[in-house]
Order: C-alpha cells, then structure tokens, then sequence
C-alpha cells in the first residue's frame, strides 16, 4: 500500500486531503507536516477527524520518504522546495498556484514576479482531470488547480473546444473557506457576515489559467465574496460566433460531459434546484453545469458549481492521485454532498 503524506496540512485543504486519504482504500496517510503545530494531533486542528487518527504533525525537515507527497503550502514557497521533495518522493501533487502556469511570460504578467524554480515548471501537469487526463496518468508532478478557474473551465470547455466563443463575462461569487484560515480585517465576522463584496473586479489570477487551458477569447471576470464558508458559484454571459438554440446546446454539453464522474449537467423545469447550487454540492466532488439560452441574441448564460475545497482543491488532487496510479477515479470520492445543509 503507497505510502502519501501532506505537506502543510494544517490548513483547510490540508485538512481536506487528510479526511479522503484516512479513508482512502489503497494508501496509507503516513505524515503530516505543519510550521505553526508541531506535535500537535492532527484532530486538534481538523477536529471532525477526531477519533480517526493518531498521527500529528511533524516539521517538515523531518519528513521521510512516500511514495506521494501533496504540497498544501502557500503560493511560492514549495517550487522553492522542489529540488529536495524530489528526493523525498517520486510523485508531487502540489496545490498551490506554483506550477499552474506553463507559459514564463503569463505567469511574471499574473504574478508580478519571474517564476522561482523556471526549471521545475515546464515538468508539472496541470492537474485538471477532464482535460489532462492522459498526460496526468504518464505525469510525476501535477499541479493543483484554481477553484475559480475550476468552475469557469467547466462552464465554458464545450463551447471553447468548438471555438464558438466570441466572448465571455463572468461572475464568480465565492465562500470564505477559499482565503484559508488565515484571518484578516476582510474575515473579521462583523465585516465578512452578510457580505456580497467584490473583491477582484478585474484581473484575478485564475484567470490566466482558463486562458491557458481553453485558449485565446476576451474574457472578462469579476469575483465577489458572499456569505457562505464553502462553494463557488460561476455565471458565464457567453456571446457566441454562431446561435444554438436550447437543443444544440444541450447536445453540446451532453457530448463534453456524458463520459465524466464528477460533472452533472443540471437543468430543471421545476423545483428549487433548476440550475446549479454550490449548497449542495458540500463536501463532495462534483461539478455542476447548466445553462439558458438566451432567445433573442447569441448569448447563453452558463452556470457552475462546486464545493472550492473539493472539487476546487483537496478532492480534484485525490481524483489526480487515483489516475496517477491507475485506479479508479472515484475510488475515495463517492460522497453525494448533503441536503438539507
């Protein structure tokens, strides 16, 4: 049975990974690493994993090798590391935003700075299953994926992969969860309750990854931050090169999705849940994807949904994982979401 460990597991995708991995049926979750809790349990962090592990969190000068390490640490700090978690393990999934970017000049452009390890970046994978999956499985670094930029390729990859987008405006709305658990004036409660504050009107970094993912269109996006702790919403105001009406657009979708475990297509005629709701997509791994045709012009409103520390983050990595070692995707994933939340 592999042995994998987390590096930076104190956080809330750290905490994540920790919950699939113990429960994962074919590895064994051997360390977890922290700056701030060494030699602490890690359920004094993660409390819900009370009861599921003895293992605490060690420095992570002392890790030992596995036969994959996750990096849950913050942007440009692990492709600094690189050189030496290479010796520790043969496979890295790292899930910050260092290896995201393939291309030098979009990541100084996005970033602000030249990238700390140029050597190590062209070596990494970008970690999005349904589009890399083949490079994933053959892959011995991949990188995480934006949760942002999760929703908005999967709103937007069929009709971009038919270069039927003239342009897109989106707005994405965002739970707290997605700063970390780090605080801030923004996250003090009486600032962050009730809150629908844009905070990336214009050029938020997610966005350089759909370019590079889905290719060259105007798009433009705003993200605004909302009062619920996971999720992220996605509406896509897509113009397009030719006009679908509803029937084409469904077969669209349909042909893009109807192979892939974690993406429904949801479009209702009635009840609550017509389109999709991050609410009830808690703690599970799905994307949801719907969309309306707009009658009078060549737009289609395009919606999507996920959990951003699953499907965003911690369950995408376990799901890059099992491809990596030619296992079932699902395996470890299987968890429908709750309802109600």
């Amino acid at each position: 049975m592999p042995d994998v460990s987390i590096l930076g597991a104190s956080g809330y995708t750290g905490g994540e990974l920790a919950r699939l991995l113990l429960d994962h049926p074919e590895v064994n979750l051997a360390q977890v690493t922290s700056r701030h809790t060494v030699g602490r349990y890690l359920h004094s962090v993660h409390p819900n994993l009370r009861g599921r592990t003895h293992l605490k969190f060690t420095d992570e000068h002392n890790l030992s090798s596995c036969d994959l390490l996750f990096s849950c640490l913050p942007h440009g700090i692990t492709a600094r590391m690189m050189d030496s978690l290479a010796g520790i393990a043969d496979r890295v999934i790292d899930l910050s935003a260092d290896f995201r970017l393939q291309d030098a000049d979009a990541y100084d452009t996005w970033y602000g700075t030249d990238h700390p390890a140029p050597e190590w970046r062209t070596r990494f994978v970008y970690g999005l299953p349904e589009i890399n999956r083949e490079r994933i499985a053959k892959a011995s670094y991949v990188s995480g994926v934006g949760c942002n930029a999760t929703a908005m390729i999967f709103a937007l990859l069929p009709l971009a992969s038919r270069n039927l987008i003239q342009n897109a405006v989106v707005d994405i709305k965002a739970g707290s969860s997605e700063g970390g658990n780090s605080y801030s004036a923004a996250s003090h409660h009486p600032e962050r309750t009730g809150a629908l504050r844009p905070f990336a009107p214009v050029g938020h970094r997610h966005q350089a990854e759909v370019t590079e993912q889905l290719g060259e269109f105007p798009l433009h996006v705003t993200v605004s931050a909302v009062q619920m702790v996971r999720g992220v919403s996605c509406t896509a105001h897509v113009f397009l090169s030719n006009n679908l009406d509803a029937r084409e657009t469904w077969r669209i979708y349909r042909d893009a999705y109807s192979s892939e475990p974690f993406v429904r297509i949801v479009k209702e005629k009635r009840g609550i849940y017509r389109f999709p709701e991050p609410k009830i997509l808690t703690g599970s791994n799905y994307c949801d994807v719907g969309f309306e045709v707009a009658s009078d012009s060549n737009r289609i409103v395009v919606f999507s949904a996920i959990d951003n520390l699953m499907k965003g983050a911690a369950g995408n990595a376990v799901q890059v994982m099992n491809i990596m070692f030619g296992w079932e995707e699902r395996l470890g994933l299987e968890f429908p979401g709750l309802h109600p939340v």
